[in-house]
């Protein structure tokens, strides 16, 4: 698959990342493309299939490709060849694509999280696991993933909050019986907070793959300020707030 084709997926299915990507250095898009097009495959793989079984088969046979690039053995798929090459030149760490996909189990059936701490442990592997993988891709060093995998964690609870309307109208129950999302948006934004120091240090080339979460602190505060702007499905920014952030971010790597 062609990084052009790679782009289009994206944009197609994760306009918001397109835009963090083309806010990116012409040099990085080539990375961060094909990991966010593998990204958006898992992610949408529980939701093609009626069955939960079936939608579990596909989690696996992705589980299986990233398992074969470590012997090497590529795939011919549009998303999996381009996959294999960038695990292979980048070093990205299998285990950390193989929980992203695993986590991905959950989005299959119908049930909530039993807890606070299952929750906690999917924004974990699926935001906060993405994120270090575009670090990493990008040349992050080992030293950098706490502070990278905390923003990740931020970016990715604002983005599963944002979701829930949707995914209640989809028969999920995204959030723990009794969840506070004001609470879980503070609990985001400390681990922002805990993140901004420690990525300011991050190395150049690898700032872009924080791009991605350039809307979860705005988000994280409204979600505090307002928590039935979760359910309500008013969880959002203007366009122009939208927009101009990122621009922002993209010229001053201020995070």
């Amino acid at each position: 698959m062609s990084l052009d084709a790679c782009a289009q997926l994206v944009d197609r299915g994760d306009p918001d990342r397109f835009l963090a990507v083309m806010a990116a250095p012409l040099w990085a898009r080539e990375l961060l493309f094909p990991l966010y097009a593998f990204n958006l495959e898992i992610a949408r793989a529980p939701w093609v299939a009626q069955e939960p079984l079936v939608a579990e088969m596909r989690l696996q046979w992705w589980r299986d490709m990233v398992a074969a690039a470590e012997s090497g053995a590529a795939k011919a798929h549009e998303v999996a060849g381009p996959l294999h090459g960038l695990i292979r030149d980048a070093g990205l760490p299998v285990t950390v694509l193989d929980r992203l996909i695993a986590a991905r189990r959950w989005d299959c059936w119908h049930e909530p999280f039993a807890d606070a701490a299952a929750l906690e442990a999917y924004v974990e592997d699926t935001g906060a696991g993405l994120m270090w993988l575009a670090a990493r891709a990008l040349g992050a060093p080992d030293g950098a993933e706490a502070a990278v995998r905390a923003f990740g964690w931020a970016s990715g609870l604002a983005n599963l909050l944002r979701a829930v309307p949707e995914l209640q109208a989809r028969g999920r129950q995204p959030l723990p019986a009794g969840t506070d999302p004001g609470a879980l948006a503070r609990q985001g934004l400390a681990r922002l907070a805990e993140a901004r120091k420690a990525c300011r240090t991050l190395p150049k080339a690898a700032a872009p793959a924080l791009l991605a979460g350039w809307q979860a602190e705005p988000l994280l505060r409204i979600a505090a300020r307002d928590p039935a702007a979760v359910p309500e499905g008013r969880l959002l920014l203007s366009e122009f707030s939208r927009r101009g952030r990122l621009m922002w971010q993209a010229f001053s790597s201020r995070w």
